[in-house]
């Protein structure tokens, strides 16, 4: 590497000190917030500053246009993300994606959020090699920008409302966008309802990701197999007796994919597979464990015996994104209650956006 030619900023450092120090960082060096800075990004995208998209848990403080900007110029985001963590924001504040418990609990849950349609296009998403890891500004910085609204309008700051036991770096940035081009099935958006022409943001309380890796299953029931026996993990078992939250997401590589459509199989199809193998023994967990499992049960009247993935198969995400190889996601959704939610881009003042 060279040094960089530009032009000093001799104040960076101390800027950086002065953000930290108000509490607005994430740890990381941002882009100052400055007036002319925000101004540019609100005039670009034609928002009012003052325009309220949600009123944001823990601390239920309104988020404004001109709050979130403020968040994605420190994120580092070009002026055409906004509208997306704008949409992203909105989603977030839905009463079912329950963000107050996701936000405090001492669990590693955090927003994973996944774009859809001509949006993620349009500003360069990333949706193939590499598209949870680095390398791509869109994904990075709107991400980012979520997580940097969500402490600081929504006030879950570490160690104070955000009471994460350790955390995960998902709580850095965690953002993708659907690989539509190489599915063989209709993508998220439009299995949620919305027109494959819509431009439309996904949230899912994640809690982190598991790598599935399986270079040798030609078959879609060996590959069932192997999704199904990856996400039962036995310390991310729910208080209703269900692994992986509510509704628990695989991100699936082309490749993969490609197993199933070969046997003709739908998405719903597959996720009934995968649901139908993803069963574990009651008997397998400690005694303390199995106690409370049976109590649930016989409180939700469902087998006490076995822990399902989700209640039903349909509960059950799968998102096609990455590249090249037979590598895997497994997304535990949060154990406590959370429900994805989706909404559409550019019309995120509107709450009531179900198709």
């Amino acid at each position: 590497m060279e040094f960089w030619q530009g032009a000093p900023d001799l104040s960076c450092e101390r800027t950086q000190d002065e953000l930290a120090a108000a509490g607005w960082t994430d740890g990381l060096p941002v882009v100052p917030p400055t007036a002319e800075r925000v101004a540019r990004m609100l005039h670009a995208c034609g928002l009012d500053p003052g325009g309220v998209l949600a009123i944001l848990p823990p601390c239920y403080n309104p988020a404004t246009w001109q709050d979130v900007a403020i968040n994605a110029v420190m994120a580092g985001c070009r002026a055409e993300y906004l509208p997306v963590v704008g949409a992203a924001v909105a989603a977030i504040a839905a009463d079912e994606f329950n963000l107050l418990g996701i936000a405090t609990t001492t669990g590693s849950a955090t927003p994973l959020v996944i774009v859809n349609g001509p949006i993620a296009r349009e500003i360069g998403m990333n949706a193939q090699a590499n598209a949870l890891g680095q390398g791509n500004r869109a994904n990075a910085t709107i991400g980012r920008a979520v997580h940097l609204v969500l402490q600081n309008i929504g006030g879950a700051k570490p160690g104070e409302n955000d009471m994460a036991t350790l955390g995960q770096p998902g709580k850095y940035t965690f953002c993708c966008a659907e690989n539509e081009a190489e599915s063989p099935w209709p993508p998220l958006h439009v299995e949620r309802g919305f027109a494959a022409s819509a431009s439309v943001v996904t949230v899912v309380g994640a809690s982190g990701t598991i790598e599935v890796v399986d270079s040798e299953s030609q078959t879609a029931a060996d590959l069932a197999q192997t999704f199904a026996q990856s996400m039962l993990i036995a310390g991310n078992i729910g208080s209703a007796g269900l692994l992986g939250g509510g509704e628990p997401l695989i991100i699936m590589p082309p490749e993969h994919a490609a197993v199933f459509q070969r046997e003709g199989y739908t998405k719903d199809q597959v996720k009934a597979a995968i649901y139908e193998r993803a069963v574990l023994a009651v008997v397998r967990l400690s005694a303390p464990m199995r106690e409370r499992i049976r109590a649930n049960a016989a409180a939700d009247r469902i087998d006490g015996e076995v822990v399902r993935v989700a209640r039903s198969p349909q509960d059950v995400m799968i998102v096609v994104a990455g590249g090249v190889g037979r590598k895997a996601a497994y997304v535990p959704t949060w154990s406590g209650t959370t429900r994805a939610v989706s909404r559409c881009v550019g019309t995120a003042l509107n709450a009531e956006q179900a198709p």
